[in-house]
């Protein structure tokens, strides 16, 4: 894979401070789904297991939105800077599949 091109061999690089800020965004969530799993198995009040699975919902889509806007910025530019065909195709296909 040649160094620098993002998505050459379906790999991304990244940044020791951006897999930090990833990774540090997935373990809340992380943290959010296991107290929601806990909040089931105590019997929690199903508003209050609701609330918190749609904040999990939202950090996710947040985790989400960080990495979409990346790849455009990065993967995408370059694809189409190449003339890689159906760099566009693939990200209307992502992004129909991330809108559902």
């Amino acid at each position: 894979m040649e160094k620098g091109n993002c998505c050459a061999g379906r790999k991304t690089d990244r940044s020791d401070e951006e897999k930090r800020r990833l990774q540090n965004r997935l373990s809340r969530i992380e943290g959010q789904i296991r107290g929601i799993k806990n909040m089931v198995e105590a019997d929690a009040y199903c508003v209050d297991i609701l609330t918190q699975a749609a904040a999990a919902n939202a950090a996710l889509q947040a985790f989400n939105k960080e990495l979409l806007r990346r790849h455009i910025n990065t993967c995408v530019v370059r694809d189409m800077e190449a003339g890689k065909p159906g760099a566009a195709e693939e990200l209307t296909d992502l992004l129909s599949k991330l809108m559902k």
